[in-house]
């Protein structure tokens, strides 16, 4: 016998194993001597009166469930294949090196920043005394921008590649099994930085290299083809390819492929704040609940947009990267400007929620001004603004805010909220720091999402900037199938920072598509 059962159940049931084995046992009349169960998947609806449950589980025979993960990794030694050069580390970067030495060639990772020990002592400077190391920091390090983050594993890709190996290889290097049964799977910050070690180590057990703390400063190209890569130290390494999986704060990558001639191009992207409620609030609107949701039920989130009209032109406002049960944390990744962006642990228990709030923004938008710049013209738009923030919030990683309808009634806040963000914020008038566009922009979506979701727009909730590294205003444009750059043979542009990812897993799928093409073309 093998079947999956439908069912829907409230929570403090779906979320305790026994009793979830005891109902599927009860709706099928099965004995715990005659067979065993095992959750497949779960969803929370939060739609009617009453929070539900959905959830998938599979009954089998006894000692006929198979096996909860496929993936394997037991590989052989690569350490004489051939070399390919990944430059960046982040989920695209990792996941390329596994796919490669899958396929018996030899992935050399290079990583401009440190592994995650060191890197959490820079962070902590970052919080603690506001000095910002411009190698290594929330988005330069072991595992990227992806390894201090919510974990979010949730993806819309569903032809980017084959979402239950990524999710399968997360597991198996330490990932909780709960990611490969949620409908919004996560890991959370505090496990993240385990799992990426799990992978380095992955790499290196089987002949791959990795060099941290080590930067990218040339190209080496032969007979028309790029085979590797010069190191700040002058050190030369080379392969079969390169993939540049470098994220999407990588500024100086950017400006070297444009130094040289490669074909660049500026592309649309996001800008806005990170918008910070009580917990405790989200959760009352979301789940109709009060006080609280109690002890089973996860931390509410939300998902909302609004399109908005400014000087004729219509762009769409919406909820980015929401961290329920979060933290908002500083994203610079060198001196002088503010960046925000949010996390949260697995357990999600902090008693804030913070989401981006961010208003979409088109070519045409930036170019009169930056297009000087040429294909990093978004780059430069985006950079001015981060500036701005850290010069009008004193030059430190104090972050500039304002209550929600202070912001939206165009008043400073005489006082700010409690916050999450460590380095601490200070109360400015945000039209000093967000271009018009962008602020009047937020100001209509903010009032529309509180007809949208009663109790979301309260002076409860502060915003906070900037929200600007949403994706990368950068596309290194590439061939569709071969995935090899258009103008440079041997150059496999790869995840966010190329502008073909939006987050870790689809990320991590582009990373392995990216080897797999490199390998047929020159493998």
């Amino acid at each position: 016998m093998e079947k999956t059962i439908q069912a829907i159940l409230p929570p403090e049931v779906a979320f305790q194993p026994e009793l979830l084995a005891q109902a599927v046992r009860k709706k099928v009349r099965l004995s715990d001597e005659e067979g065993e169960v095992r959750l497949v998947r779960r969803s929370v609806d939060a739609r009617g009166k009453q929070v539900k449950v959905n959830v998938q589980v599979l009954v089998t025979d006894k000692h006929k469930m198979p096996p909860l993960i496929s993936y394997r990794k037991d590989f052989s030694d690569v350490s004489q294949g051939q070399p390919v050069v990944i430059v960046g580390f982040g989920p695209a970067g990792m996941f390329a090196a596994l796919r490669l030495i899958e396929l018996g060639y030899q992935p050399i990772v290079i990583e401009r920043g440190s592994d995650v020990r060191k890197r959490r002592r820079d962070i902590a400077a970052i919080n603690k005394d506001h000095v910002v190391n411009p190698e290594s920091n929330y988005c330069f390090g072991e595992g990227g921008a992806g390894t201090y983050s919510d974990g979010k594993l949730y993806t819309r890709s569903k032809k980017r590649g084959d979402i239950q190996k990524s999710l399968e290889i997360l597991v198996a290097h330490g990932a909780p099994e709960d990611i490969l049964i949620d409908a919004h799977p996560h890991i959370g910050t505090n496990k993240l930085p385990k799992v990426v070690q799990q992978i380095r180590e992955t790499i290196l057990s089987a002949g791959g290299k990795i060099l941290f703390d080590t930067r990218v400063t040339d190209l080496i190209m032969k007979a028309n083809r790029m085979r590797g890569v010069v190191l700040g130290n002058g050190d030369k390494v080379e392969g079969i390819g390169v993939i540049l999986a470098t994220g999407h704060s990588a500024r100086d990558v950017f400006k070297l492929l444009n130094d040289k001639g490669i074909l660049l191009e500026a592309k649309p992207f996001a800008l806005g704040v990170r918008i910070e409620h009580p917990q405790q609030l989200i959760d009352q609107i979301q789940y109709n609940c009060k006080p609280d949701r109690g002890p089973w039920l996860p931390a509410a989130s939300y998902a909302l947009i609004h399109q908005t009209n400014y000087e004729q032109k219509q762009r769409g406002v919406f909820s980015f990267c929401m961290c329920p049960g979060g933290f908002i944390v500083p994203s610079a990744t060198q001196p002088g400007e503010v960046v925000v962006n949010g996390m949260s642990p697995s357990r999600r228990d902090s008693k804030y929620a913070n989401s981006g709030i961010v208003a979409a923004v088109e070519r045409e938008d930036y170019m009169n001004k930056y297009g000087h710049h040429g294909p990093l013209a978004g780059l430069a738009f985006q950079q001015e603004i981060e500036e701005q923030a850290c010069a009008l919030a004193g030059n430190t990683q104090a972050a500039p805010a304002q209550g929600m309808i202070d912001f939206v009634k165009n008043r400073v806040s005489s006082q700010l909220n409690e916050t999450s963000y460590q380095p601490g914020l200070l109360s400015v008038d945000m039209n000093e720091v967000l271009p018009a566009a962008i602020h009047e922009r937020l100001r209509t979506a903010l009032k529309a999402f509180g007809h949208k979701m009663k109790g979301y727009y309260t002076q409860e909730a502060q915003i906070v900037g900037v929200e600007s590294r949403t994706s990368s205003p950068i596309r290194i444009p590439r061939d569709a199938e071969s995935c090899e750059h258009v103008q440079v043979k041997g150059l496999f542009p790869c995840g966010e920072g190329a502008g073909y990812a939006g987050g870790i897993l689809s990320a991590a799928m582009d990373g392995e598509k990216c080897a797999d093409r490199l390998v047929e073309a020159y493998g």
